[in-house]
């Protein structure tokens, strides 16, 4: 079949064959405060939501209906109805990896749709149900999903504390070189909604009343969710906030949501859900990655609200801090790598704005303190002449001179890309001069009457030379993938890698896999093999994106560093005390919804040495603080060769919350140690490594 959809819409009455009027409770437990009743047919689970209210599903356990019977809040005393008869419904769409021409499961340099890609759809071929408890949450299990290939169950979890829940179909294939993407939401036979509402990308509250006719259409909305509002109160629909979304090189906002009847001519009924754009950016568009026996998580999740629909969004956005980054006390928030081509597309092409230009004030709107810019990304003209390229680099430097003030650090930064392999970044601690050519009879350094010390640089080691002279930084962009297939490792032996302006490389959610409960495990596995090489390198975030504005979905392809600093440098005066942080390792990294504001191993904090007792047996100290309920953190460690995993489970977390952990470790013959901690929707942060002395 040529391009179409893999329909995956749960619970039709087609696809079921029998009823089913009981439910395995034997793994619930009582005493969590959730409840649990089967009777005429229904499975009724409630939960503690928040303070005296609780939060119900009354879920159909016959044939010929939909899930959920009815979803409830009580509120005050009072049980509100919020929405009835709704089927959770996916669409998935399954095309092919490539894994030959380039790296592998690595891949981001794959056009996925334009492959062919096929369309099935999902039977449940029985109803079984069981409900189980872990910690903070409960969670009702119904088998058996299947399609040609495919097989696997649907999973809601009710989290406690809050009137959150989650729906997954959790799929898993035997088939390798499989790539997929999904669309999701509930749809009803008639709509249960009398509003839909949004905001829209200019963050207006926007609604409209609901007909039982409308057809189905794709909305471009902030803070990605879609709400629907009924007597009885308001159901916001939304997904993970950074796992959903693939790695593209734009952050286009491209209409992530959906509402209406008859959704791509694939799921009858009106409903309202997220959903995910085949084409992308049309540049690469790798999709998602699907391996083997793999369990891939489809989901979405749901909050409910006793008043409106615009009441309730302003509760969705608590879980991303209305999609900005939170103030840490002693950290600075900075992200990196941003091919914006501003210099180039509009200053020297005599197109600048007026005023403060777009991408920095959204840069100033969304919290960050420091941004360090990628420009000239393919763009300019590094090898000269040279007249022409210290033009380029004046205007970049005067462009971040004026776009810096007592708040905001605008960093001047390229992505060279020469003379030692694979991709990678630059950041100098004051303005710096330097071509990336150097002819016979050119000093290696000159000095210009107008733009004063200009550096001409011919190889890796006058590189080196630059770095030292100037105190600069370099580290490896996008490691183990796109243009850096194969670095750092094969140069993790030259000399410019091992010294100390080598910073390391640079952390971002890619390859993406919704198998996996964390974000970016390529960097993060490369981070291990650097501390197990001894080379004390750091793993700074990145975002690797072009176009910047405020129309774009931008928070989803984000991430930060938490750099520590007593205060933000002014640019006049330089900003040594950023490189200094960075390559002391004293910051940590985000997607912006986990924090680690303190991390200590025998009271050393990353980027230290730490002396063990003997046996190595101490506490490692971390401070957490979170918006979804976490899942777990890990104690990663290792000894030059093997890389251990200490889980703490988190599960008794609930949303909105912070603690201090002091977790007992047994460190002996271990090298080094540093922590993650991952939330339910792979929303993380992950600090730099302490280095041990047994």
């Amino acid at each position: 079949m040529k391009a179409g959809a893999l329909l995956l819409f749960l619970l039709l009455p087609t696809c079921l064959v029998r009823a089913q009027q009981t439910a395995d409770l034997t793994a619930f437990n009582p005493k969590s405060g959730a409840t649990a009743l089967v009777r005429q047919g229904r499975l009724e689970v409630s939960w503690p939501a928040s303070g005296a209210d609780r939060g119900k599903v009354v879920l159909n356990l016959t044939a010929n209906a939909p899930l959920f019977r009815s979803i409830q809040l009580r509120t005050r005393g009072h049980n509100q109805v919020i929405a009835r008869n709704l089927e959770p419904a996916f669409i998935l769409t399954v095309g092919k990896r490539d894994l030959v021409s380039q790296n592998g499961w690595n891949i981001f340099f794959d056009k996925v749709p334009q492959k062919p890609f096929r369309a099935y759809r999902l039977t449940r071929d029985h109803l079984t149900a069981a409900v189980s408890s872990t910690g903070a949450r409960t969670t009702v299990t119904l088998g058996g999903l299947h399609a040609p290939g495919f097989s696997g169950q649907l999973e809601l979890t009710l989290y406690h504390g809050s009137p959150l829940f989650n729906v997954a179909a959790v799929l898993t294939t035997s088939q390798d070189s499989t790539a997929i993407l999904y669309d999701a939401g509930l749809v009803s036979a008639q709509p249960n909604w009398r509003s839909v509402g949004w905001a829209t990308p200019d963050d207006q509250w926007h609604s409209i009343p609901v007909g039982a006719t409308d057809s189905s259409r794709n909305v471009a909305v902030k803070y990605r969710t879609v709400l629907g509002e009924t007597a009885g109160g308001s159901l916001a629909v939304f997904p993970a906030p950074h796992q959903y979304f693939y790695p593209l090189d734009e952050a286009f906002n491209l209409k992530f949501t959906w509402f209406g009847t008859n959704y791509r001519q694939l799921l009858p009924g009106y409903g309202l859900g997220i959903r995910q754009d085949l084409y992308g950016d049309k540049r690469y568009v790798p999709w998602f990655n699907a391996p083997p026996n793999t369990a891939q998580r489809l989901h979405f999740y749901c909050l409910l609200g006793a008043g409106s629909a615009a009441n309730l969004l302003t509760q969705v956005k608590r879980y991303t801090h209305d999609d900005t980054y939170a103030t840490v006390p002693g950290y600075k928030t900075m992200a990196s790598h941003f091919h914006n081509e501003y210099v180039m597309q509009a200053l020297l092409a005599g197109k600048p704005e007026a005023g403060v230009p777009e991408f920095v004030r959204f840069f100033k709107s969304v919290g960050l303190d420091i941004v360090h810019l990628g420009e000239f990304h393919y763009t300019a003209h590094p090898k000269g002449p040279d007249d022409q390229r210290l033009r380029e680099l004046a205007t970049l430097f005067e462009l971040c001179r004026q776009s810096s003030d007592e708040k905001f650090l605008l960093l001047p930064g390229e992505e060279p890309n020469e003379f030692l392999g694979g991709h990678w970044l630059a950041l100098f601690p004051r303005p710096v001069y330097w071509v990336m050519a150097r002819k016979p009879d050119v000093p290696f350094v000159q000095q210009d009457a107008r733009y004063g010390t200009v550096y001409h640089v011919g190889d890796k080691t006058q590189l080196l030379d630059l770095l030292q002279a100037e105190n600069g930084l370099a580290w490896t962009a996008h490691a183990r993938t796109k243009g850096s297939v194969g670095y750092p490792d094969e140069y993790r032996k030259e000399a410019f890698f091992t010294a100390d302006r080598f910073l390391g490389a640079a952390w971002k959610a890619l390859p993406a896999d919704l198998s996996q409960p964390r974000l970016g495990k390529r960097a993060l596995d490369l981070l291990d093999d650097l501390n197990n090489w001894g080379t004390q390198k750091k793993m700074l975030a990145e975002a690797d994106l072009f176009t910047v504005n405020f129309a774009n979905e931008m928070y989803a392809h984000l991430n930060v560093n938490y750099v520590q600093l007593p205060a933000l440098p002014a640019f006049q005066a330089g900003w040594q005390p950023v490189l200094d942080a960075l390559q002391q390792g004293r910051f940590f990294c985000s997607t912006g919804e986990v924090l680690i504001p303190q991390f200590t191993v025998a009271g050393k904090s990353a980027g230290e040495t730490a002396k063990l007792p003997h046996p190595a047996q101490t506490d490692v100290t971390f401070d957490l603080r979170w918006t979804f309920p976490l899942a777990f953190a890990e104690i990663i460690s290792g000894d030059g060769q093997r890389v251990y995993r200490q889980r703490v489970d988190l599960s008794s977390t609930q949303a909105l919350g912070q603690q201090v952990f002091h977790v007992p470790a047994d460190l002996t013959g271990k090298k080094w140690v540093r922590l993650e901690a991952w939330d339910v929707a792979a929303n993380g942060a992950f600090t730099q490594t302490v280095y041990l002395v047994n």
